[in-house]
């Protein structure tokens, strides 16, 4: 069976396989993000995309069958597709981590507890030089933890950024932002930036998300809007935090009234976080109904989800993208 939006959501609520290491073929491990350090691949059916943690305790199994992959559930067929090859983190983009360790504290990311790599910026362009021998580099995608300072890091992106634009291909940057971050961004060269707000029910974030205030984040959005302009700008809106559906509702089209696209993305708790947070990784349903309603506040406000050329909107891997999915 091909994947729909119904299929892709189970997968998506379930967020992990079963599958033997050998059928994998060529992987990169990520190290940003609440997936960072996981083994994981991209798997295609029909025209949607989803990206499957390796776990061989999942309810879902994956098996080889005349060239296909087969996703099994109750040994019963799901669904049926052929698994896709990256590049660096995600197919078709070169998908880069300046700081794979940070000075925040957030409790669903593992990236302060694995104290990951600094590259230097030599070797970030060494990366994406190899991706894009490739020949299938569409896009550049940068994003980094916060190894001093969230100043630091920007600072950073913008030299890399300039480094960067000789590709010709667009370049999105997903960083902790600065006064100026946007600002310095686009004048280097990039085309989308991205500010995760996390989520935006307040009491939520003072609990689970030890960063700068989130009045501060959503302040540098509407900045950016000014900046990049429409369908450029997005944020990561995470759900299974113990918020309410009306909740999503309410912030969701706050953001989308702003100029922002938000990217409902289900919480998923890595093994380092287990005891740290109380969540419930969204069903099906939710995903499919959440989806829906962000498809008809986009449409409301003129935003376009399938516009992106960065980040997360156009990998659809871990997400249900509103007008590229349903």
């Amino acid at each position: 069976m091909e994947m729909n939006a119904a299929i892709k959501a189970e997968l998506i609520s379930i967020g992990a396989v079963d599958i033997d290491p050998l059928l994998l073929g060529r992987l990169t491990i990520p190290t940003a993000g609440p997936g960072a350090g996981g083994k994981a691949f991209f798997f295609r059916s029909g025209r949607h995309r989803v990206r499957l943690i390796v776990d061989e305790g999942s309810p879902l199994r994956a098996v080889k069958d005349n060239g296909e992959i087969v996703i099994l559930k109750g040994g019963k067929e799901l669904v049926r597709g052929t698994i896709e090859e990256e590049l660096i983190h995600c197919p078709e983009q070169a998908y880069i981590t300046m700081s794979e360790r940070c000075i925040y504290d957030c409790k669903f990311c593992p990236v302060p507890k694995l104290k990951g790599k600094v590259k230097s910026t030599e070797e970030l362009l060494a990366l994406v030089k190899e991706a894009h021998s490739l020949g299938r580099m569409k896009g550049i995608s940068i994003t980094s933890g916060v190894e001093i300072s969230p100043e630091k890091e920007v600072e950073r992106a913008v030299e890399l950024v300039k480094k960067l634009k000789k590709y010709n291909v667009p370049i999105g940057v997903s960083v902790y932002p600065t006064k100026d971050s946007s600002r310095l961004l686009k004048e280097a060269g990039a085309t989308e930036i991205k500010y995760n707000v996390e989520t935006m029910d307040r009491e939520i974030y003072d609990k689970y998300c030890k960063k700068p205030p989130l009045d501060f984040t959503l302040e540098c959005l509407k900045d950016a809007v000014k900046i990049f302009g429409k369908n450029h700008v997005y944020t990561n809106f995470i759900v299974g935090l113990g918020e309410a559906d009306e909740t999503v509702e309410k912030y969701y089209e706050e953001l989308a009234e702003m100029g922002v696209i938000p990217i409902i993305r289900a919480v998923g708790v890595h093994p380092l976080r287990f005891g740290e947070l109380d969540v419930e990784r969204p069903t099906k349903e939710r995903l499919l109904k959440l989806a829906k309603m962000a498809k008809k506040i986009l449409d409301k406000y003129g935003l376009d989800a399938g516009a992106a050329k960065t980040m997360c909107l156009p990998c659809t891997g871990c997400d249900l993208n509103p007008h590229i999915d349903l």
